[in-house]
């Protein structure tokens, strides 16, 4: 007969890689208990033996002091293996590590069956050794035990009519009627006992397989962006994700148990929970929460599910079905379903406009050249002169947007462009100095120059458009409280760890424009470099996305993060840069704005 596979494999379903050495703890913790319990009963038994046998020869003087000493050694074993060996369990395949144990527990029985004198039987306590041996080691040390006990029986048998003691048929008779029990309870305590193995592997696999979903469902759960909310029937939460709490007005470590009912304001939540637990159906509405007359109403387009699980086999009044329901409240922050509907509008006017573009092009060629040529035949000092360059700045206008509009849908197909080596603070400097001179009168930057000896891979025309329209960006938006300090541009190289711990690299330089304007919202925040997305209704949407292109060909990088300068709270465009060596390299060809 084959050898069985060790207790943690005794198990109807793949566990994978294994489980650790904890999950076989709590596998065989039963098994552990039941091994402990075998060695305590064992010195019970033993103690019952010595005090039977005391008294044996005290009352009846029937004893034999022999058997008294068997007794007495069976019980110091017994103790010896009980502080020893009472945590660990020896290893189900049959083996010399179970002869302390049911080698032991066989010789003694026999012995006292043996030497008994009076009209004890002592054949009963041997199905003690089958039990351990069926329940905690394999099928064949279970049956090696039980054929072992037979034949010693046997052999008993065989001594006592040797010696003219009892009725030969009778006794062998009756103990193969016993050993063949013997082996019925062997094989039905060994299947009972590998059915429970199996059944606790089961479960223990269930319950780490249990543990990762939960794991993997609280991780999906708190990185959504819609909040979640988990209610019962009393209007208690049960969970909420990070979203859910920001959309209700509270802290991000704000307690994942509370009432709905703790404030007045959610009270149209607690509404909509409470119609979806009455009519036990899904709601969709549309609310608006409002926690103080000077805070701003936040609208929120809700969805309820209703979950219910029925137990018909809990003990509860007749008639009646244990349930336990819970809402599920997702919340959705209208301002952002609104800015996405309006982005795939823009999407879609964005990409009508490249198709008209193109078919303007012409046309504009057409303007732009009958414009030049009637300037020619103008004095350049007429009033007409001055209308021609008018038309022809505007014209020229018009083409670069067009052909923008264009570009961007070739976006995908460019290459990256290899740069040319620029003094990132000189011309820093030159283009801000340009920018302020545009306007009438000129505008207000406050210059903080800090890499003088820094250059930077990027293509010169290229750069001039990235700040440019970093900075309209940024004079739109800023508070002009200070004009001498609300917009700054600011550079640096390496990294900063008060101010962008976030450049890490040695050969990066940077530069920064930051405005003291409001706090830009999140919903615009995700979408502020894609085409087409803007906050103003007359704006196209394309000029951070195209500083985000430009960046990309440089392998260069924008981002937004909102910065405090001195001690002022404000919007930061942060360009990091690659580092070039300081000898000029050959002017790029490719220095058309391509985006």
């Amino acid at each position: 007969m084959a050898e069985p596979a060790p207790l943690w494999q005794h198990t109807a379903i793949p566990l994978e890689a294994a489980i650790s050495r904890q999950a076989d703890a709590s596998l065989n913790a039963p098994f552990i208990r039941l091994w402990q319990a075998f060695l305590s009963g064992r010195i019970l038994l033993a103690m019952a033996l010595v005090l039977l046998q005391t008294l044996s020869q005290q009352l009846q003087n029937t004893g034999s002091s022999l058997v008294w000493l068997v007794c007495l050694g069976y019980l110091v074993l017994t103790v010896v293996l009980r502080l020893t060996a009472s945590r660990h369990l020896p290893a189900p395949q049959a083996g010399m590590q179970w002869l302390p144990v049911i080698g032991v527990d066989i010789a003694a029985i026999f012995l006292l069956q043996i030497l008994q004198t009076g009209a004890l039987n002592y054949t009963a306590l041997l199905a003690i050794p089958i039990l351990i041996s069926s329940a905690l080691g394999s099928l064949l040390l279970a049956f090696g035990t039980t054929a072992s006990i037979t034949l010693l029986m046997l052999a008993v048998v065989s001594w006592q009519q040797a010696h003219g003691q009892g009725d030969a048929t009778q006794a062998y008779y009756q103990t193969a009627f016993a050993c063949a029990g013997y082996f019925c309870v062997a094989f039905l305590t060994h299947e009972l006992a590998k059915r429970v193995r199996r059944e606790r592997a089961t479960a223990l696999f269930n319950r780490l397989r249990t543990q990762t979903q939960e794991q993997v469902n609280t991780l999906v759960i708190n990185h959504l962006s819609d909040g979640v909310l988990v209610i019962d029937s009393s209007l208690q939460v049960q969970q909420a994700n990070p979203a859910a709490l920001q959309l209700l007005g509270l802290p991000s470590n704000h307690s994942q148990s509370f009432s709905l009912q703790t404030y007045s304001w959610w009270e149209p939540l607690a509404e909509a929970a409470h119609a979806s637990f009455t009519h036990a159906r899904p709601l969709s509405v549309t609310l608006h929460l409002q926690a103080t007359p000077q805070s701003g109403r936040t609208g929120l387009h809700v969805r309820t599910r209703i979950t219910e699980v029925a137990a018909p086999y809990l003990d509860v009044e007749p008639g009646a079905e244990a349930r336990h329901c819970l809402c599920v409240m997702f919340l959705h922050d209208l301002r952002e379903m609104e800015a996405q509907l309006r982005t795939e509008k823009l999407a879609s006017m964005g990409r009508m406009s490249a198709a008209v573009a193109h078919e303007i092009r012409n046309p504009l060629a057409a303007i732009t050249q009958a414009n030049a040529l009637l300037a020619e035949d103008l004095s350049s000092q007429s009033t007409q002169q001055q209308l021609c360059r008018i038309v022809g700045q505007n014209a020229d206008r018009l083409a670069r947007i067009a052909e923008e509009i264009l570009n961007i849908a070739r976006v995908q197909q460019g290459h990256d462009a290899q740069g040319q080596a620029l003094a990132l603070d000189a011309l820093l400097a030159l283009i801000g100095q340009e920018w302020q001179n545009q306007a009438n009168p000129p505008r207000r930057l406050l210059l903080q120059l800090n890499a003088p000896a820094r250059h930077i891979l990027f293509d010169e025309e290229h750069l001039r458009r990235v700040l440019i329209n970093l900075l309209d960006n940024a004079q739109r938006h800023r508070s002009r409280a200070d004009e001498t300090s609300s917009l700054q541009l600011i550079s640096g190289h390496g990294p900063d760890a008060a101010l962008l711990p976030e450049l890490a690299r040695r050969d990066m330089s940077w530069f920064m424009v930051w405005s003291d304007g409001a706090p830009l919202e999140s919903s615009v925040q995700r979408h502020l470099f894609e085409p087409f997305f803007s906050s103003q209704s007359r704006s196209s949407g394309l000029g951070l996305y195209i500083c985000r292109e430009l960046c990309q060909r440089y392998e260069a990088t924008i981002s937004y993060r909102r910065l405090a300068r001195r001690g002022v709270d404000g919007n930061a465009f942060i360009v990091s840069l690659r580092h070039a060596p300081s000898t000029p390299m050959d002017r790029s060809l490719f220095d058309s704005i391509m985006v």
